[in-house]
């Protein structure tokens, strides 16, 4: 089973949306199947193997996320972030007033699908590598 301080050493190396494909595989690599984070606060609930599941609790103070989802935001901010434009939590209030709610990442099938806060998907996107 992984640790929370495994999660977070592999999160260290983080610096911009770039670096998040190898951030992915390294989580897939210690057993990680699956996490949900919630943008405003950036509570991740993660799940492994035989229902295991840790939860992170609040990562930064809270970002109000607005009820109008704005798709088109999201993805022009996501792109950005992906080309090392922007940081985590400079991406995380993006997303907030984009309206996303939450992400969700499967490690099995590669993707990241963002929803908004009637359980929407926004946008879903295959992780590369």
């Amino acid at each position: 089973m992984f640790t929370l301080e495994q999660i977070k050493a592999a999160h260290s190396k983080v610096k911009s949306g770039a670096d998040f494909p190898a951030y992915i595989q390294e989580l897939k690599s210690i057993g990680l199947l699956s996490y949900t984070q919630f943008v405003s606060d950036g509570n991740t609930v993660y799940l492994g193997q035989n229902n295991f599941s840790i939860e992170s609790g609040a990562k930064y103070p809270a970002y109000t996320v607005l009820n109008q989802s704005n798709s088109e935001k999201l993805k022009t901010d996501l792109k950005a972030h992906q080309q090392g434009q922007s940081n985590y939590l400079t991406f995380c209030e993006q997303a907030a007033a984009a309206g996303v709610e939450k992400w969700a990442v499967d490690t099995n099938k590669m993707t990241c699908t963002y929803y908004d806060k009637s359980g929407t998907s926004m946008l879903a996107e295959v992780i590369p590598g």
